[in-house]
């Protein structure tokens, strides 16, 4: 399956629709129930990755567009879906809408727990440990004893067999009308929820105020009431706030491997919340 062949698009068959970190989206002029993700050049694994893990999130499942073909326009690679018209993300709504965040918030914290609820065939997936493991153990930023204690606290947390989406953002999660999707499912694993939940709250509060904007179309402030509203649904109404956040923040903490990986440097800002883990 690994060798599936990508299937040759010509991009004057669609039209722009908007960009993310990985690459572009488009929709099919033709056919308005086809839109495109084209990944960014010299990216040929992950597009593939993404819908092989695609797929089986749609066959367990998971609320997502219908995944399709594996393509490329000769120079890109992506993968086609089913086209959610209309479709707005929660960080979209939130961003054109904030005196809305709190309703949003609640909204999306439903959502997750539904996620967070779904049993998944665990052949079918990865554990997120094994997965956090090894991104760990490509990090050159670390020392061997702070590799220890995070690889120790990662370990250590809860098993569970319960699917994670694996970049768990309000603008990986769309809706229009009573419909709910989630999107962007290449990192999709399955264990503890919190390791989800840390992305949540690394975007209210560990991320750069300028990438917030950009990325999330908001107020840094605007993404700090989210997650404020967000906590009580998700964890329940009867634990401190301050609680919450102490138990989650370490696990937002963890993004630091990836973050690391993807910029080619430490990152103090997202380190500052790994404190627990590696002081001895």
């Amino acid at each position: 399956m690994d060798k599936l062949e990508a299937i040759r698009i010509d991009l004057a068959d669609y039209e722009y629709a908007g960009e993310g970190a990985n690459g572009m989206s488009f929709n099919h002029r033709r056919d308005p129930d086809v839109m495109l993700k084209l990944y960014r050049p010299g990216m040929v694994q992950q597009p593939l990755d993404e819908m092989l893990i695609a797929r089986k999130v749609f066959e367990a499942g998971i609320p997502t567009p219908r995944p399709g073909d594996y393509v490329t326009d000769g120079t890109r690679f992506g993968v086609r879906f089913r086209r959610i018209r209309d479709k707005v993300s929660y960080a979209r709504a939130v961003g054109d809408h904030p005196e809305d965040v709190v309703r949003y918030a609640e909204e999306f914290a439903e959502m997750c727990r539904g996620l967070h609820a779904t049993h998944v065939d665990t052949t079918a997936f990865e554990c997120v440990k094994d997965r956090y493991a090894r991104q760990l153990a490509g990090n050159p930023f670390f020392t061997p004893a702070e590799k220890d204690r995070l690889l120790r606290f990662i370990q250590d947390a809860p098993d569970t067999d319960t699917a994670l989406h694996g970049d768990l953002q309000f603008g990986n999660a769309i809706f229009v009308g009573q419909d709910r999707y989630f999107i962007d499912l290449g990192d999709f694993s399955y264990g503890y929820p919190l390791f989800d939940i840390g992305m949540v709250y690394c975007t209210a509060y560990i991320s750069e105020p300028d990438f917030v904007r950009e990325a999330f179309h908001m107020e840094p402030a605007t993404a700090v009431r989210f997650w404020q509203a967000f906590a009580p649904v998700y964890f329940g109404k009867d634990r401190p706030l301050r609680d919450i956040e102490a138990e989650v923040r370490p696990f937002a903490g963890l993004k630091t491997i990836i973050v690391e990986r993807d910029m080619g440097r430490p990152m103090p800002t997202f380190r500052e919340a790994l404190k627990p883990i590696l002081q001895p």
